[in-house]
């Protein structure tokens, strides 16, 4: 990366995983419009030289949100612009080529909060916490928030969050859905590097088919979810690797599924 994201954004290819930290502990990673840019870059880089990555935060906190100090100067048009540059930019995780997985301590705190809702997998240790406190700035999310965290807890939860200011425990969250693991202190970042791993090792075009045909089918009707899946099924198992892969499995060349370890 060139010097002047350097320092906002880290970045490491650790084998076939790209390691993306946020570089700000002193604001407590709070997103900058800079910020954004350098995400883009590394977005941009792991998607040429990696098969998966994760993101993390440097510091005592994943992201405490929305650099305020900028934003309090913005001119509307420029907001907006803003805005609509972080939905670009993040889109970039949701819908690209490879898995995203966040790992998550400390605050998960609005734009800190829409940013993990854009990755695929959410791991939370047990110092995380999650808040939305927008309405007691006297502001709205705008990092697409509205979107995907409302899609991912419900409009009903993520209303109470943001006219009470209440924060979620890890715990709590992953009952309503906004994370699918929780771990011990310290340990979100390994955890999210073996499931990146795993990831990781799947076939590219089937990664690819998760990533983006799922949640669009989620917004289709019944009858248009059932043919996309179809379609998207018969080009998916039409690669080379696919069919390899198929020939390893009835030659019993690789392992099958077992049950999961009892709580």
């Amino acid at each position: 990366m060139d010097g002047t994201t350097q320092t906002l954004v880290t970045y490491e290819l650790q084998g076939e995983i790209a390691v993306i930290g946020l570089n700000r502990p002193e604001k407590r990673n709070a997103i900058s419009d800079r910020l954004v840019e350098a995400l883009h870059v590394a977005a941009t880089r792991a998607r040429s030289e990696a098969r998966a990555a994760v993101i993390h935060g440097a510091g005592d906190h994943f992201c405490a949100g929305l650099d305020l100090a900028e934003h309090r100067e913005k001119p509307l048009f420029e907001a907006i612009q803003g805005s609509r540059r972080w939905h670009a930019v993040f889109t970039e995780f949701e819908r690209g080529e490879i898995p995203f997985i966040t790992a998550l301590h400390g605050a998960v705190v609005g734009g800190g909060f829409e940013l993990a809702a854009a990755t695929h997998i959410r791991v939370a240790d047990e110092t995380a916490f999650f808040g939305l406190p927008e309405g007691q700035r006297g502001i709205f999310v705008g990092g697409g928030g509205s979107v995907r965290v409302g899609r991912l807890i419900g409009a009903a939860r993520m209303t109470d969050m943001m006219l009470t200011g209440r924060t979620v425990s890890p715990a709590q969250m992953e009952q309503w859905g906004g994370v699918s693991y929780v771990v011990e202190k310290g340990r979100a970042l390994d955890t999210a590097m073996d499931l990146a791993r795993k990831a990781a090792s799947n076939a590219p075009m089937s990664n690819y088919a998760v990533l983006n045909a799922l949640p669009r089918i989620a917004e289709m009707s019944v009858e248009d979810g059932l043919f996309t899946e179809s379609v998207v099924s018969a080009l998916t198992s039409e690669t080379p690797e696919a069919k390899q892969r198929l020939r390893d499995f009835l030659e019993k060349r690789t392992a099958r599924l077992k049950a999961p370890d009892a709580p």
